[in-house]
């Protein structure tokens, strides 16, 4: 659309691509501000690529010569004359885009018959005008399972799994959370769903907003915090307070690029340390990660089964593509949900002792003391608890006797988490292993080179800790690992670490999503690498 955005996005066309270009944005001065020595459109530097050059201004204006707004008004309707020769050029429907407009601008007609308008007026101009040498028909998805679907964005989804949950579980959802870019619609979202009971705090700042979750958890509800990697750092301290009143919590963590302040409204996967490390002491957490929009929603549900279950704090990693990337969602069947089981502890026979710390033998898991229950004081906070009393312990065997019973709570999830199921054959020449937002570009490059008859399979991990229990065979089973993230190596140091193979990183760090064909061709080259 301008010689500044041409030159940013340039890259990401691959030879003999359709590139349309609004030439009444290449005037010198927009050429000077865009850092060109000259005009792309004319100096060669576009050769190989199918160049569309329309003034999209001027067709703007003659399709609105008889509008009553004024030019600068008309000249912003100029992206849906755009707009409508891609309808054409992809046979797409334009009614719902013209619907919208319609709701959009309900209030200001003018505003709504203008874009119309020269919406109509890019798809006929497409039609008449002969600018393109072939159209293209997308056909309707046939291989998706039937049912009834909608569409979905990342965000959406998790509210949606952690509102099911809680109704599944029977139990009471009370968000903390305290606004921050990408994570603030999940506080705006379970916020116009009082109708099912959920409660929403939007606390002074990170550290109350969880304090106030763990507080919810304590007293039986189902306690979840929501933020982005700035505010998991603030949170930590109160994440291990969780950790040893071993309650359950639901931390949800929409990354996005960093350090600090970073770049807010980018994404970046650079949280998966903090989420396993970022804390004082011996503190182990679960954690998982969405791996689509769609994916979100289970990744939700299992965080609350998982921590109900084994009474302990839960990481959802998502990240900013995931969270405002869409899809087409198939809406579950309740009964094909896994259950969620809430055990709370029952009131104490007359004179009985209570010992919060008596454990599930399966799970490990404490009783879940409701506050108020007759019989069931106990004594709750951060300093280190004996097993079985609760009572403050100082006693070193106890320490470590403890220490090992909470990382052994999480380590018990993996009997409890599905077996590793890779995308292709479970040995070959090169395994590409994954984790959240990666999982589309991923599965994309893979089916096109198994198509080509190349030895790769895929992989998306959804359980980050503990791993499932079939993975290190898994890897050990191919001649080559690799492991794309937009951070810089994150989960190929813990897989390097905890299985001794030589997984290869393949990391992206620009805050933008991997591509598909960026992780194709770096496929390509392990495997010529490999042959040699």
């Amino acid at each position: 659309m301008n010689p500044a955005a041409l030159k940013v996005h340039l890259k990401d066309l691959k030879p003999n691509g359709i590139l349309i270009v609004n030439t009444a944005k290449f005037r010198p001065n927009d050429l000077r501000k865009a850092h060109y020595d000259s005009n792309p459109l004319e100096d060669g530097s576009l050769d190989g690529l199918r160049v569309i050059e329309v003034d999209l201004e001027e067709r703007t204006r003659e399709a609105l010569a008889d509008s009553p707004l004024d030019t600068r008004a008309k000249d912003r309707c100029k992206n849906m004359f755009a707009l409508g020769m891609l309808y054409w050029l992809f046979h797409r429907d334009m009614q719902p885009t013209l619907d919208d407009i319609r709701k959009k601008f309900a209030k200001k007609s003018e505003v709504a018959d203008a874009n119309e308008k020269v919406l109509r007026a890019g798809h006929t101009y497409a039609d008449v005008a002969g600018i393109f040498q072939t159209s293209y028909r997308v056909p309707p998805a046939t291989d998706l399972p039937p049912g009834r679907y909608r569409q979905l964005m990342g965000n959406q989804a998790l509210c949606l799994g952690l509102v099911v949950a809680a109704r599944r579980a029977g139990v009471q959802l009370v968000l903390g959370s305290y606004p921050i870019t990408p994570a603030s619609d999940i506080l705006h979202q379970l916020s116009s769903y009082k109708h099912h009971g959920v409660v929403t705090f939007q606390a002074e700042d990170e550290i109350a907003a969880v304090c106030a979750a763990i507080g919810a958890s304590y007293a039986g509800k189902l306690g979840v915090t929501s933020t982005s990697g700035p505010g998991l750092a603030l949170k930590s301290e109160a994440i291990g307070l969780a950790v040893m009143a071993e309650l359950p919590l639901v931390v949800i963590d929409v990354q996005r690029a960093g350090p600090s302040t970073g770049m807010p409204t980018k994404t970046e996967q650079a949280d998966l340390l903090q989420a396993m490390f970022g804390r004082n002491g011996e503190c182990p957490v679960g954690i998982v990660a969405a791996r689509t929009p769609g994916d979100a929603f289970e990744t939700a549900y299992e965080a609350v089964r998982l921590a109900i279950k084994y009474m302990v704090p839960v990481i959802v990693l998502s990240d900013g593509y995931i969270a405002n990337g869409a899809e087409p969602w198939r809406i579950p069947a309740l009964d094909s949900l896994r259950e969620i089981e809430v055990r709370y502890a029952a009131q104490s026979p007359d004179g009985a002792p209570f010992f919060p710390y008596l454990r599930d033998a399966k799970t490990l898991a404490r009783p879940w003391a409701r506050p108020g229950t007759p019989g069931l004081v106990h004594r709750i906070g951060g300093l280190e608890k004996a097993d079985g009393s609760g009572n403050v312990s100082y006693d070193a065997k106890n320490h470590a006797h403890m220490t090992r019973m909470r990382a052994e709570k999480i380590a018990r999830m993996a009997d409890d988490i599905p077996p590793a199921r890779p995308l292709g054959d479970i040995s070959g020449d090169v395994l590409v292993l994954g984790w959240g937002g990666t999982a589309g570009a991923i599965t994309a490059a893979t089916l096109r080179l198994r198509k080509a008859g190349y030895s790769v399979s895929a992989l998306s991990l959804r359980h980050l800790n503990p791993f499932p229990r079939n993975l290190g065979v898994l890897l050990g089973s191919f001649r080559r690992v690799i492991v794309p993230e937009l951070n810089g190596g994150q989960l190929a140091m813990l897989i390097r670490s905890r299985y001794l193979v030589d997984a290869r990183p393949f990391t992206k760090v620009e805050g933008q999503p991997f591509t598909s064909q960026e992780l194709e061709e770096h496929v390509l080259a392990a495997l010529e690498e490999l042959s040699a």
